[in-house]
């Protein structure tokens, strides 16, 4: 009996296909991943910029730097925008019987007229202090105490304004009371002192003298609004900028918060001159300075 001829089998011809696809599929996942990783928070990019210029700026660790790229030349002039915004700046500050919170309260509002109108930034103050209120939500994220791109601009522009002065400048935090407990925060406390923290931080990077400033962080227990309705959490959401006559007018807000201190007679009796740039001797008891005009 003749035996049956095993059929032969079909061969696959198209199998490659399938790693084709498999690797254009892997090419594709890469391509995603290397595009996730190239978009940069500027924010975090500029605080490291700082960081490592300052690192690699400093004579005894690096004397010469090493240089990437085309070199460019150098030149001694400085940029023109800078020396006319220091000019203009200076030529207010030796203004003749111009006092500097008035000074101060006029320039903010010459420089965000803008943000003012749209009530996203607040100006106000007395013959002692002046208060720069700013929503939380133009400086940081839901929740988190990083700057924003768009904070790195205004605090920018806020120091350039406050650097040529002397007077003492504290930082408040507010937060509403909705509860926050992460690793980081385990608390409202926590969040609006770190937020009032990256605000100083940001004006001493833009040139405001660190032995000014001081950061205050009073979480939710100093509402201005309403913490039962979505727009008056919003309002106690904010970072307020306190600009004092001097030290001891800083000390006397910074306790009990800008929103409930009173430029009483205590407080005027501390004294109504700017904050020297070094400390100096206490005013005789019972001397009193005239106040100047509310700005």
């Amino acid at each position: 009996m003749a035996r049956r001829r095993r059929e032969e089998e079909h061969e696959n011809h198209e199998r490659w296909l399938v790693s084709y696809a498999d690797f254009i599929t892997l090419l594709f996942a890469f391509f995603v991943v290397m595009y996730s990783i190239s978009s940069i928070n500027e924010g975090k990019y500029k605080v490291l910029s700082e960081s490592l210029v300052g690192v690699f700026s400093e004579p005894q660790r690096s004397i010469k730097p090493i240089p990437v790229g085309d070199e460019r030349p150098r030149t001694t002039e400085p940029d023109r925008s800078l020396v006319e915004d220091n000019e203009q700046t200076q030529s207010a500050i030796d203004e003749p019987g111009a006092d500097p919170l008035e000074k101060i309260a006029s320039s903010v509002r010459d420089a965000f007229g803008d943000m003012i109108m749209s009530d996203q930034l607040t100006i106000r103050g007395n013959e002692l202090w002046v208060e720069i209120e700013l929503s939380s939500s133009l400086l940081f994220p839901s929740g988190d105490a990083i700057p924003t791109n768009a904070a790195f601009s205004i605090i920018e522009k806020v120091a350039k304004i406050l650097a040529p002065f002397e007077n003492p400048i504290h930082v408040e935090g507010f937060t509403d009371n909705l509860p926050i407990k992460t690793s980081q925060y385990p608390s409202n406390w926590e969040l609006s002192a770190a937020r009032s923290a990256s605000i100083v931080r940001l004006l001493s990077m833009y040139g405001v003298n660190p032995g000014r400033l001081a950061a205050v962080g009073y979480g939710e227990f100093q509402p201005v609004a309403d913490n039962g309705t979505p727009e008056g959490r919003a309002k106690n959401r904010r970072v307020v900028l306190v600009i004092s006559r001097n030290l001891e007018v800083r000390r006397s807000v910074s306790g009990v918060g800008s929103a409930h201190a009173q430029p009483d007679a205590a407080l005027k009796r501390a004294g109504t001159q700017p904050a020297p740039a070094s400390a100096g001797p206490a005013p005789a008891e019972g001397a009193v300075n005239s106040p100047s005009s509310a700005p």
